[in-house]
């Protein structure tokens, strides 16, 4: 018989600074000692908001005045099923304090690597760092004029990218590596590489997207927690199967038909939701999307938008 997961709401707050506040569990409890964003349990009648603001004036004493959805995660315990709605606490009033007894510690985002957390709470480290915009290369048949591209896509302030070279030699996209990668630093962006694990070993980038062929045939994820893996996701098995060997996050498609495959449907806005409620993850829609669609594909349960067309036509 399966069990009714407990929904329960945590907060991600910031001081000045931009640190963030962790509270550690109590002794006596699940997972005592660990740290997590402060929080609790949905009670009847509540809303996620409510909720949230009711937790956090009890636990720290604040008051939030304005918060946004940043992921939703479910999460299967041994000992129980929970649905983990966190909130990027945009405004409050108050200093936090420990109104019951709770240790809190602020935490600077680059030092958090949730080795110390909850496994629930660890996909939201990756949501938090994670742009809303993930651009896909194109193929790089003339490296002058995708370079050229690449320097205006950076200057409009994409953050994460992906880089393509399936039509190109090896030796070629070897070429081309440490040009887009110097590019890519120079305007702290995230370079990903498509596919070729060696390869990102070999450059130091950022991370890798596996293809979902490739995907399915591993049995763990290929880089260690420092780098990013990505990978690309069409369906229920293979996001499972994502989540399973450990990916940060994924890419959904083809939420509406595209022109690179015309003739595959695409999922609509609600098929897209309905696999994004299973996704302990970060998700980026794609597929017939624009940047302008960031808002509607959050919406639907997205962390954004990932896209081709829309950030280098």
């Amino acid at each position: 018989m399966k069990k009714t997961p407990m929904y329960v709401v945590a907060g991600v707050i910031r001081d000045a600074r931009g640190r963030i506040l962790l509270a550690q569990r109590p002794p006596g409890k699940h997972l005592a000692g660990l740290w997590e964003y402060p929080g609790g349990k949905l009670e009847a009648g509540e809303t996620p908001e409510q909720a949230l603001s009711r937790e956090l004036h009890e636990e720290l004493g604040i008051h939030t005045t304005a918060m946004q959805r940043l992921i939703r995660i479910p999460w299967y315990y041994p000992d129980k099923d929970i649905v983990l709605d966190v909130f990027d606490v945009l405004s409050y009033s108050g200093e936090p304090s420990s109104c019951e007894g709770q240790q809190l510690q602020w935490h600077a985002l680059a030092e958090l690597s949730g080795a110390d957390m909850p496994p629930a709470d660890r996909p939201v480290l990756a949501a938090l760092k994670l742009p809303h915009e993930y651009a896909i290369s194109p193929e790089a048949t003339n490296p002058a004029e995708f370079l050229s591209a690449l320097d205006r896509l950076l200057a409009r302030g994409v953050r994460l990218v992906q880089l393509r070279g399936k039509t190109l030699s090896p030796e070629l996209l070897r070429e081309l590596v440490p040009a887009v990668l110097d590019r890519c630093r120079r305007a702290n962006a995230q370079l990903l590489l498509n596919g070729d694990i060696a390869m990102v070993r070999e450059f130091g980038l950022d991370g890798v997207h596996l293809m979902s062929a490739q995907l399915m045939q591993l049995t763990s994820r290929p880089l260690p927690v420092d780098q990013w893996v990505g990978a690309s996701c069409h369906n229920e098995i293979e996001l499972q199967h994502a989540m399973a060997i450990g990916v940060d996050f994924v890419t959904l498609s083809p939420v509406s038909p595209t022109n690179s495959h015309p003739h595959a449907p695409g999922m609509g806005w609600d098929g897209f939701a309905a696999l994004c409620t299973q996704a302990a993850l970060p998700v980026y829609a794609l597929g017939g999307l624009r940047s302008a669609d960031v808002a509607t594909a959050r919406a639907h349960g997205a962390h954004g938008v990932a896209g081709i067309s829309t950030y280098w036509s």
